[in-house]
């Protein structure tokens, strides 16, 4: 990019809509760009960009393209960003490519961003969103600068976005480290954390072991005098010799011990390499999210937040929407939207409400993600659904994907051993609820399922004449 960033006066984003392209949006505006862009279909996302001045358009054609860009010279003074996503033969995709306009995928500019910063970048397959939030929380608590970058809405601050100065002498930036796309290679971070290593998005790496390598080099990109933190077991290919490890049990250099639930909120230790720290709180439920935590303690230690301080900020930490995320919560009906969508996900999503609930009826509505996800994974997610007492299941979410023969989500339900199991259209899912005799209701995935929240959120406040989470 002639001239960087700071030459950059327009930025259009070609699937504005998505929840990382949202926080470039954001970003961006808030530095004073001209801002706008396309996505496919109008969301509550789209909809707070543009009351935050941001235009968003959905039609895909040459002639919704802004001013700054039809010119028969290419403007020096335009940034485009794209998701991966977006079909190769979008209209605006294609016009602006023949143009000879360079085209930057969010990651690649999350590496322009970064450059020159200290950066604390967080991967895995899944857990990334919630401890990258957990540790852009704890720094923004602790008076620590800090620009964060997030998969998710925080709760504790109703955006993905959190602002910082800008000095890239003083301030910690914090991002998802997205494996998809092998995206996460554009990025060179002072602090590297790894989550998991599930196999995952197939359809982009192939197998497993090619996925294991890519990692393995994000790994490797740690700058000197950094640090590398992965979850203890992990089996990454370069030398982790150096690295701190954490567990939620076991051998690890940060480990949660004495695990108690008091009134739904979790309470721990933490056995890490200076001794024990006792008296830790976390508010968020779900054992996995205690994991998170000590891995979100063990970034801010490596950042220099002092012990008291991360300890005050996770009593205080409230979630992401859409993961563990209560829409009811009573004696009479409990109802969490959670966005897992991977076995390993929905495995601990589901055993985490097992104890939190223990002896309650559990019905959970699950919308599968992608044909090739579906495909790769169908025996897990057969035996994570299992878990469950009674199974509602929508059809596969096909998001970038064209269907493919065979695969349904008829495949996943022949798996699962449990007799409560149905597929459902989604006008039909509220009534079905409605009719369970289940406590706990729970909607799990990535896809369009969010759109059932509110409605089955409403009608279960109806019913049950209760108040909303």
């Amino acid at each position: 990019m002639q001239g960087g960033i700071d030459n950059i006066k327009h930025v259009y984003l070609i699937g504005i809509g998505g929840i990382g392209m949202s926080a470039l949006a954001r970003y961006f505006k808030a530095s004073g760009r001209d801002v706008c862009g396309y996505d496919k279909t109008p969301t509550l996302l789209t909809s707070e960009l543009i009351s935050e001045g941001i235009a968003v358009h959905y039609h895909d054609g040459v002639e919704m393209l802004p001013a700054f860009l039809t010119g028969p010279e290419i403007n020096s003074e335009v940034l485009i960003i794209y998701t991966p996503a977006i079909p190769k033969d979008h209209a605006e995709l294609v016009y602006l490519e023949t143009k000879g306009y360079r085209m930057y995928k969010r990651s690649e500019v999350l590496g322009l961003i970064t450059g020159s910063s200290r950066t604390i970048a967080v991967a895995g397959t899944h857990g990334k969103t919630t401890t990258s939030a957990m540790i852009a929380h704890i720094l923004k608590d602790s008076g620590t600068d800090c620009t964060a970058f997030l998969g998710g809405i925080s709760s504790n601050y109703n955006t993905n976005l959190l602002l910082g100065s800008g000095n890239p002498d003083k301030e910690w930036v914090v991002v998802e480290a997205d494996e998809y796309d092998r995206s996460f290679l554009t990025l060179f971070p002072q602090i590297s954390l790894i989550t998991s290593l599930d196999a995952d998005h197939l359809d982009i790496y192939g197998n497993h072991t090619d996925m294991i390598a890519s990692y393995s080099q994000f790994a490797g990109q740690t700058r000197a005098g950094g640090r590398l933190i992965i979850k203890t077991g992990l089996k990454l290919t370069c030398d982790t010799g150096a690295a701190w490890t954490y567990s939620i049990s076991g051998d690890a250099d940060f480990t949660a011990t004495d695990i108690t639930i008091k009134n739904h909120k979790y309470h721990f230790s933490i056995r890490e390499r200076e001794g024990i720290q006792n008296d830790l709180v976390l508010s968020w439920p779900g054992r996995h999210n205690v994991e998170n935590a000590v891995a979100a303690y063990a970034a801010t230690r490596a950042a220099g937040v002092s012990i008291p301080a991360i300890k005050k900020a996770l009593s205080c930490f409230k979630g992401v929407k859409r993961r563990f995320d209560y829409q009811v919560n009573s004696e009479k009906i409990t109802y969490i939207d959670d966005y897992a969508h991977h076995p390993e996900e929905l495995k601990a999503t589901i055993q985490s409400v097992r104890e939190l609930y223990p002896g309650e009826k559990i019905v959970g509505i699950f919308q599968p993600h992608l044909y090739s996800r579906t495909r790769d994974f169908v025996d897990g997610f057969g035996k994570s659904l299992s878990l469950l007492d009674e199974l509602i299941l929508l059809d596969i979410y096909p998001a970038r994907e064209k269907p493919m023969p065979g695969v349904s989500s008829a495949i996943i339900l022949d798996k699962v051993t449990i007799p409560n199991k149905i597929i459902s259209s989604k006008d039909k899912v509220i009534d079905k609820v409605l009719s369970s005799e289940a406590r706990v209701i729970l909607t799990l995935g990535a896809g369009d399922i969010d759109q059932l929240v509110k409605p089955l959120k409403d009608a279960l406040t109806l019913k049950y004449k209760v108040q909303t989470a």
